[in-house]
């Protein structure tokens, strides 16, 4: 009897009070929970353990994220990618953009584009002729030839690049290319280089590129004359009308904002990790300092300036681009570049949390336990990179993993599913090309790896199996 009764207060409670609206919308929430609960059996989530860091909803394929309205994606780039520039986190999110949408990459045979020789069409694995396959996003190092680049992309490329200054790009040059560029190897310091570097430049010898005017020389643009200002000039009519686009490495977040906004891309195809950081050291009251300079490295005010007219043609480039830069930027807005800069720099750090261990920390390459994503080493300091958290789900852990590959692995496995091993691209015309790379075994952080050496002797690195990168399984949890 008091059972009966419940019962029919409860049904007074629930319906007689609710009215004819709220008992649409108890219908509503009954229907819509019923729904998600078929969802979740249907997904068969139900026998899925559940695993934490899944927080952040990666985009799909066709997701836009923050998108910019009615515009659509460019799918067709070349991203001239410059030494020592940050060009290799540029070059990531290009890869991870192309990958996610299955776009078609212009690769190198080797891992550059025949560098330091100006590029040539032929340099592209799977070039046919011109305008015979069609390739998306052409991204690797070469000197720039803009004749031959028109080959290969279509006619709507979007061309960009990045530049660094002058100054700060000798310091990282130095320390990564001391063993290769014949006039650094000479030379006890980079101060001592600075003091006098007509006493260990030869202009003549391979390599030495690395130690004048890299920008300049990866832009293709004549090296050999003497520094005029109608040269200068020159240089920089001749970028302006290659490029849609010059970056600045000083100011990454305010470039990716106007990269994705030149681009039509969401933002979150921007928001990266840095790659090929150089070894952090410690220090007295921060704790520790990124990119500091070892004792070869530091240099006295008079040894920068002799830096700065060193590379005048490199810091005249700079300069002419700084202000462009900044000229893009007050038309953007400065209120809404602002806030667009934050928001960027807010899911960098909900994805490093994701992601990363050690707060996001980048590491020695001999402490990553996953031998695949260690990055190469050259110079006098050791490039670092990340180690993933552990316990990420399927989904989380592959978007965070193409966040933190290093540049040649990426190639490598792009290439391996651009081109399977079963199927062997024609030469253009079937013109002979010189094989850029020659493979030599080596050790590599106490397990045995593949060394690779460029056309011109230059060491690259390559990993014991690319098979395994694909098709394993084990992660380091």
């Amino acid at each position: 009897m008091a059972f009966r009764r419940s019962a029919r207060r409860m049904r007074w409670l629930g319906c007689y009070r609710l009215g004819p609206v709220w008992k649409a919308l108890l219908v509503f929430v009954v229907i819509a929970f019923a729904g998600q609960l078929l969802g979740v059996i249907f997904n068969k989530s139900w026998m899925q353990p559940e695993r934490p860091h899944s927080l952040y909803n990666f985009p799909s394929d066709n997701s836009q994220g923050d998108s910019l309205g009615s515009c659509q994606p460019h799918t067709h780039i070349m991203f001239l990618k410059t030494h020592k520039t940050a060009s290799s986190t540029v070059l990531n999110l290009l890869y991870r953009f192309g990958e996610e949408r299955g776009l078609k990459f212009a690769l190198p045979v080797g891992y550059q584009f025949g560098y330091p020789l100006p590029f040539i069409a032929q340099r592209v694995k799977g070039y046919r002729g011109p305008h015979v396959a069609e390739f998306d996003i052409m991204g690797n190092h070469m000197r720039f030839n803009k004749p031959e680049v028109e080959k290969v992309m279509p006619t709507d490329t979007f061309y960009f690049s990045i530049l660094r200054d002058p100054l700060a790009l000798a310091e990282s040059s130095y320390a990564y290319y001391k063993n290769v560029a014949p006039a650094f190897r000479r030379a006890k310091g980079l101060g001592d280089f600075a003091d006098n570097p007509y006493k260990y430049y030869d202009p003549r010898l391979r390599n030495n590129h690395y130690a004048r005017n890299l920008m300049w020389f990866d832009f293709g643009l004549d090296h050999t004359s003497n520094f005029s200002l109608a040269l200068v000039k020159r240089g920089v009519a001749a970028v302006r009308r290659n490029f849609n686009l010059i970056l600045l490495s000083e100011y990454f977040d305010q470039s990716m904002v106007l990269l994705r906004h030149a681009l039509c891309w969401p933002l979150d195809a921007v928001v990266s990790f840095n790659l090929n950081a150089r070894q952090q050291v410690p220090s007295g009251r921060s704790g520790w300092v990124v990119k500091a300079a070892p004792a070869p490295l530091t240099l006295t005010d008079k040894q920068k300036s002799k830096l700065r007219e060193w590379n005048a043609l490199d810091w005249h480039l700079y300069q002419a681009f700084n202000l462009t830069f900044w000229q893009e930027v007050d038309r953007f807005g400065r209120s809404r570049m602002e806030t667009e800069v934050a928001l960027l720099r807010t899911k960098r750090e909900i994805l490093t949390r994701i992601c990363l261990r050690d707060g996001g920390r980048p590491i020695e390459a001999s402490r990553i336990r996953d031998k695949t994503i260690r990055p190469f080493q050259s110079g006098l300091v050791k490039i670092l990179g990340y180690e993933l958290q552990s316990g990420l789900d399927n989904t989380t852990w592959e978007a965070c993993l193409r966040m933190i590959r290093p540049e040649i692995q990426y190639k490598d496995l792009l290439d391996l599913r651009q081109f399977p091993r079963a199927q062997q691209p024609p030469v253009a015309g079937g013109l002979p090309i010189r094989r850029e790379s020659s493979k030599l075994r080596t050790e590599d952080h106490g397990g045995k790896g593949f060394v690779e050496k460029d056309w011109d002797g230059t060491i690259l690195l390559r990993n014991r199996s690319l098979d395994h990168q694909i098709d394993s399984k084990v992660r380091f949890r």
